[in-house]
């Protein structure tokens, strides 16, 4: 369980309201909006997670806009599975920290190491990063395959996004 750190205005852009969430209600109308947006933002995150053919256990998402932060809990399957959703969660635009509260029912094995991650910058590609991280251009395909199905084309990575960088074996 950790706190990681993303880049608030990276990411896919679920839900319009985040911004009012971010914001201090200027009166008691507005106050009560924002636990009703901050719960939809959740929903969309988890929609988001879904959509990625992604699941644990019990899995639960909030969202503080005030904080720019969601919790994650739940029983992922694996590790990769973690590693993806708390990505997911992450890599969405208003979003500058996830608490990572997830378990995995299999423990990491030598199949299934922990991964770092890496950000994203200006000009990188994947074969750029593989060159970096591997030694070896090639190997961006391992790293597409990482961030499947969040990546849907290896081609397609921007600057601020945090990507899965499986240990080389």
């Amino acid at each position: 369980m950790s706190i990681v750190s993303f880049i608030e205005d990276a990411g896919e852009r679920l839900f319009a309201g985040a911004k009012a969430a971010t914001k201090a209600p200027s009166n008691e109308a507005a106050a009560t909006d924002v636990p009703q947006l901050n719960a939809a933002a959740g929903e969309g995150i988890v929609k988001y997670i879904a959509a990625q053919n992604l699941s644990a256990q019990n899995l639960s998402v909030t969202y503080d806009g005030a904080a720019k932060t969601v919790t994650v809990k739940g029983v992922a399957p694996d590790q990769p599975t973690k590693e993806k959703i708390v990505l997911c969660c992450g890599n969405v635009h208003s979003v500058a920290k996830v608490d990572d509260q997830l378990t995995v029912a299999q423990a990491p094995t030598a199949a299934f190491p922990p991964s770092t991650t890496y950000d994203v910058k200006a000009g990188d590609t994947l074969s750029k990063i593989a060159k970096a991280v591997y030694g070896d251009a090639n190997d961006y395909e391992r790293l597409f395959e990482a961030n499947k199905p969040m990546l849907r084309d290896p081609n397609k990575i921007y600057p601020g996004q945090q990507l899965r960088i499986p240990p080389k074996g």
